[in-house]
């Protein structure tokens, strides 16, 4: 379902006229033809016109302006402090980055773009289902959202609640919602940070970050879900009560690792991770695993070859590495590198040898995307020359 908006036109005068981004330039042909390995996705989250900035990404990680491409929705704005809409998933791709997708937070819908070597295009533009989506998940061609409609933190509590819907997606990037897979989370208001598939597409699961939550749900015949399983503390045992699981990713085994933010109390950041049997039900592997006197874990990202799991720590500026045991799932905190300033959202390459974090306006420095070089045997992240000046209602990381 394609719709218009009245200000999408000055708006998009008002986006291509920002002044161009530091350590970014336009892409010429000789430029497109040579040395191109990847791309970096992130969103404007813009309230009169949301839009993709889409940058190239080279074989050094390096990466260069490829264009602003309008999702035709709105955007929420920033809403420092608290990390836009403190949230994960807004931006994500499909399994051979064909397809992108994300979030219009300010128009309650989802759009699909196609994926090119040099450009986006737009494919689809569908309801969410609910009030404010901030979070996808998708895991073949079924995809599901996440709507945090009764977000107190978000200002838009007018009568709704947060929930999850679950369209499938055909050949062409098309929308179509399934008949009975809405479903509402465990209150109206729980504050919630991230939807997502396993690997296996058997699970999903959500984060109700204020309300302490982790929801399971298995995926039935025809994208239908289970009723959910709610564990919430003392499940996640912790000294303070509330361990506020935010951010989350899968291995390829199944393993579960969550953050534990602790409400962004000083020195608490740590991560817990999990096995799910085929119930759905978490099996706790590791327990608030501390990383040295961090705070602020949110976002969390696995490689993909299941090694390792990074942990941003947003309020201390830093990312930690851990290591994960394939036969226990648990984890073991090795290293942490500090970030020039607030990250948020994470990515990692296919083939694990750069990770990139977006860095909003939290703390008045120019917003931007941090690179890492992965090391390939210990996991470590060194830093790299990354760009800045992006939009400061910047939100949500997807990489290829």
């Amino acid at each position: 379902m394609h719709r218009t908006n009245k200000k999408l036109s000055a708006a998009m005068t008002a986006i291509c006229c920002l002044p161009a981004l530091a350590g970014c330039v336009a892409l010429g042909e000789e430029e497109r033809s040579e040395g191109r390995a990847g791309a970096v996705y992130t969103m404007t989250n813009d309230t009169h016109a949301n839009a993709i900035l889409a940058f190239q990404r080279d074989r050094s990680g390096a990466l260069t302006k490829q264009g602003v491409f309008f999702t035709g929705g709105l955007g929420s704005g920033g809403r420092e402090p608290d990390f836009a809409l403190a949230n994960a998933g807004a931006v994500i791709l499909n399994d051979d980055a064909s397809l992108l997708f994300a979030v219009n937070p300010g128009s309650d819908d989802i759009s699909v773009f196609g994926v090119e070597d040099d450009r986006l295009s737009l494919l689809d533009r569908h309801p969410s289902g609910g009030h404010l989506p901030i979070s996808l998940a998708l895991s073949g061609n079924l995809l599901y959202v996440l709507n945090a409609g009764g977000n107190l933190s978000s200002g838009n509590n007018d009568g709704f609640r947060d929930s999850i819907n679950g369209f499938r997606v055909d050949s062409r990037g098309r929308l179509t919602s399934i008949p009975g897979s809405s479903r509402p989370l465990s209150a109206a208001v729980t504050n919630p940070a991230q939807i997502r598939l396993n690997r296996q597409g058997s699970v999903l699961v959500v984060t109700e970050r204020v309300a302490n939550n982790i929801d399971t749900f298995l995926v039935r015949n025809g994208g239908l879900l289970s009723d959910p399983i709610v564990y919430a503390a003392p499940v996640l045992p912790d000294p303070i009560g509330a361990t506020n699981p935010f951010g989350f990713d899968f291995d390829s085994r199944g393993g579960l690792f969550v953050s534990d933010d602790f409400n962004d109390a000083t020195g608490l950041a740590a991560m817990s991770s999990f096995r799910i049997g085929s119930d759905g039900k978490l099996q706790p592997a590791s327990t608030n695993v501390q990383v040295g006197g961090e705070s602020g874990a949110c976002w969390v990202k696995v490689s993909a070859d299941s090694r390792f799991a990074y942990l941003v720590n947003a309020v201390s500026s830093s990312i930690s590495v851990f290591r994960i045991d394939p036969a226990t799932e648990k984890v073991t905190h090795l290293s942490k590198v500090a970030s020039p300033t607030n990250p948020t959202d994470i990515g990692i390459t296919r083939d694990n040898k750069f990770l990139y974090a977006l860095n909003p306006d939290e703390t008045g420095s120019a917003p931007g995307i941090t690179a890492y070089m992965i090391d390939p045997t210990t996991g470590a992240l060194k830093a790299i020359p990354g760009l800045t000046g992006l939009p400061v209602t910047v939100d949500g990381l997807a990489v290829r």
